[in-house]
């Protein structure tokens, strides 16, 4: 691993199911319903249904790069280290800023409807309520910065409770669905089509919006150093979550377009799930969803701080970052620092944007900002696998397809979307997104010209690693070591 410098993070601490848990619950399906679902019906109308399946197939391709390159290099930095390590370290930095500014803009966008959702379990009127909204989130937010400072054991821990509870109500509303009788529309296949989107450029907005829904999968990658046999097991949970919160997306998708008219969503845009249950189940349906919705916010804030403190962890440790980043807590084994300087910095933002208007604002610029920057660390991890396995390639029709040609096309899908959407996009989400990556380049230069390591690394060649790595699957839980606790691989 590299830790040669102080103490590393927990070992062992996560097995399959605990993986698999965290990839659907960083993908945060109720959450994205409910934020986002107005965001992409205003953006492509009714082919949401389609957006969501066409950024399927690239981001399958995406979740194979993590997945082949996890193999190969477990890193608690992920693409950070990949991109670094093969096409180039300033390319690898951009990859973890990327990652870093997504999700800090994120936690200010997904803690506001934290905060409005617990409202709206009291008292409707009260959740359009920004700054009280942003009170609530606040304190939610809080929580899960000393729930993710409590270890990775705490973190699941408090994962399964969430997400189970929200991917039960889901499934129960997914089935009511389905017997729902009074229809705003009837199913129609070609909402699966090309046919309703406004042209190519259209098409690129609507996926930018769909990449924000299944973002947050690859927390399977961020937390590698700190689960068993993780060369196998966190490439196959990020693979597994992105098939679940698809099939839960197209589900709703489609409810959302057979139930709900135009009208109800233009005027429920931060809580269009909230009406679906109310029309699927009167009564009882609105508030069981919010309640889906609120569960499912709290635990994507605890999967992004993940996925952000582990990655200014390994800058940190590798000196790309102020060092001080590096440091893990002696009883807890968490970056300890880097949680500290997330939670500070995000709650300067909560009350900065409280100046920038309603909750259905600032996340609409906030989802296509985040999109931008998902957009470029995807795509550049989908060419870095297709580098680190080049001299693999040839050798098998496997090879070929699933570490080399699909994550290409899922890289370049996620080029082609950066590009076509930039003419789309409001000024502030351009702004956002592209300025926040600008940032980025002081302290790359910063530490480059320090002279950290990072910036001359070993290049990452599968052919190099998989031969030396090689262990028998039966031989590796003794190598291993003992775990603590029950054991709950697969």
């Amino acid at each position: 691993m590299g830790n040669n410098r102080g103490r590393g993070l927990q070992a062992n601490a996560l097995g399959t199911f605990d993986t698999v848990v965290m990839a659907v619950a960083g993908s945060a399906p109720a959450y994205s319903l409910a934020a986002t679902t107005a965001v992409l019906v205003g953006t492509v109308g009714l082919a949401s249904p389609a957006a969501l399946l066409y950024c399927a197939i690239p981001m399958l391709g995406i979740a194979l790069a993590f997945s082949y390159l996890g193999r190969i290099d477990v890193n608690a930095g992920a693409s950070y280290s990949w991109v670094g390590r093969t096409l180039h370290p300033f390319l690898g930095f951009v990859s973890g800023w990327a990652l870093v500014v997504s999700a800090t803009i994120f936690m200010v966008a997904g803690s506001l409807p934290a905060g409005s959702m617990t409202l709206a379990l009291f008292d409707e009127n009260l959740a359009d309520n920004t700054a009280l909204s942003t009170v609530i989130g606040a304190a939610w937010f809080i929580v899960m910065l000393g729930v993710v400072l409590g270890g990775a054991r705490l973190t699941v821990r408090a994962q399964l409770l969430m997400s189970g509870v929200e991917l039960a109500v889901l499934g129960l509303f997914a089935v009511l669905a389905l017997f729902h009788t009074g229809n705003a529309r009837a199913f129609d296949w070609s909402w699966l089509g090309f046919s309703h989107f406004d042209g190519v450029a259209g098409f690129a907005s609507g996926a930018l919006v769909a990449a924000f829904y299944y973002w947050g999968w690859d927390v399977t990658s961020n937390l590698s150093e700190e689960t068993r046999n993780s060369r196998r097991t966190t490439g196959l949970a990020g693979l597994i979550g992105v098939g679940v919160v698809f099939l839960l997306f197209e589900v709703f998708t489609i409810a959302v377009n057979v139930i709900l008219s135009s009208k109800q969503i233009e005027e429920n845009d931060a809580n269009v799930l909230a009406v679906l249950g109310e029309e699927v189940w009167p009564g009882w349906g609105g508030k069981l969803l919010i309640v889906a919705v609120m569960l499912s916010t709290i635990a994507t804030l605890e999967t992004t701080l993940i996925q952000v403190t582990r990655s200014l962890f390994a800058m940190g440790r590798d000196r790309t970052m102020p060092s001080a980043l590096g440091r893990v807590h002696r009883t807890w084994n968490t970056p300890w620092v880097a949680i500290a300087v997330v939670g500070g910095v995000a709650l300067v933002m909560f009350i900065a944007s409280n100046a920038l208007g309603t909750v259905g604002d600032i996340l609409s610029d906030a989802i296509s900002a985040i999109g931008l920057q998902i957009a470029v660390y995807y795509g550049l991890a989908g060419l870095a696998v297709v580098v680190a396995y080049r001299k693999m390639l040839l050798r098998s029709v496997g090879n070929l397809v699933l570490g080399g040609l699909w994550p290409l096309f899922g890289a370049l899908f996620m080029f082609w979307i950066f590009v076509e959407s930039l003419g789309e996009l409001s000024a502030a989400a351009i702004a956002i997104g592209v300025g926040g990556l600008a940032v980025g380049l002081i302290p790359m230069f910063w530490y480059w010209k320090q002279g950290s390591d990072y910036y001359r690394p070993a290049k990452l060649d599968a052919t190099r690693t998989v031969e030396a790595e090689y262990v028998p699957d039966d031989r590796t839980a003794a190598r291993a070591g003992a775990h603590e606790g029950l054991p709950t691989d697969f």
